[in-house]
């Protein structure tokens, strides 16, 4: 399996990502105030940096990668999360598209609800797998993350973003 996705563990700040919309940040996990941390439900094996959703009501990262030929099988993983009972999430789509850019299938992965964390602050694992669609030439891959409830900070979070695509 190829890994497409640049950055996906957010050590790089946004690097490889495109903003689209909102003001999205990355937080460290020692950042405490109420973020995630290191005790925290989260990845295992978690850098020491994750996206958030910054301060603004949606926010908004997009990656387009190509897909290799021969592409027939794909695996979508990401940790989403949010802040102890509000609502705020993270969602990840990756759309397939053809080489006219019509949509040849989707896959969404959360948001994760404050019940799915069980009322606390963390991070959730998601994941999909299946085949590409026929015709797929390239994938958008978009991180929305929503602030739902009250308050200034837009508390979806994300971190360790897969993408991988491969053969039979």
């Amino acid at each position: 399996m190829t890994e497409l996705i640049v950055n996906g563990a957010a050590e790089q700040g946004l690097t490889g990502w495109l903003v689209v919309a909102g003001a999205p940040v990355v937080l460290r996990y020692d950042t405490g105030q109420g973020y995630p941390g290191p005790g925290d439900p989260g990845p295992a094996q978690r850098g020491s940096s994750f996206f958030g959703g910054g301060d603004t009501p949606l926010s908004t990262l997009r990656q387009s990668v190509t897909l290799p030929r021969r592409s027939s099988q794909f695996v979508v993983t990401a940790w989403l999360g949010g802040y102890a009972s509000q609502q705020d999430g993270a969602r990840l789509s990756v759309e397939f598209l053809d080489g006219g850019g019509t949509p040849r299938g989707l896959v969404v992965l959360g948001p994760v609800t404050a019940e799915e964390r069980s009322g606390r602050t963390g991070l959730v694992e998601r994941s999909a797998r299946g085949t590409v669609p026929p015709g797929s030439r390239t994938a958008v891959v978009t991180l929305q993350m929503t602030r739902s409830g009250g308050g200034t900070s837009n508390d979806g979070y994300a971190d360790n973003i897969s993408f991988t695509v491969g053969g039979r």
